[in-house]
């Protein structure tokens, strides 16, 4: 059986490591998601690389509220738990509709080299 205090204290014993893996692991998890939508892979595709890029985001989700569970509510509990919900929300836009979030990056793309003169 599953013993959430263990869990809870690991979480919190081992915080400098586990933010340490989990930070980057997010940011490159979505941002390769980002990439499979951008240039228009398939769907099933954009929905395995959504997927894995989740896994790391509920995994920081539970990281933080072993801190929320002590009492700890400071501004790196706030930003992780934002990145986490930043991470998961665009992967779930991915998800549920990647043809708005392709057209909305192939707009920002057009912009960006319009505004540096790249085109």
């Amino acid at each position: 059986m599953l013993n959430l205090h263990l869990l809870s204290e690991f979480s919190r014993e081992h915080c400098v490591a586990i933010c340490a893996f989990l930070v980057p692991a997010n940011l490159i998890a979505t941002i390769v998601t980002l990439a499979v939508v951008f240039f228009g892979r398939s769907q099933k595709q954009i929905g395995t690389a959504a997927s894995v890029a989740s896994v790391p985001a509920i995994a920081m989700f539970f990281h933080v509220l072993s801190w929320f569970a002590v009492g700890v509510v400071m501004a790196p509990t706030y930003i992780l738990f934002t990145l986490g919900t930043v991470c998961l929300l665009i992967n779930g836009w991915a998800i549920v509709h990647s043809l708005s979030l392709q057209q909305l990056m192939r707009a920002i793309a057009q912009r960006l080299k319009r505004t540096l003169k790249l085109a």
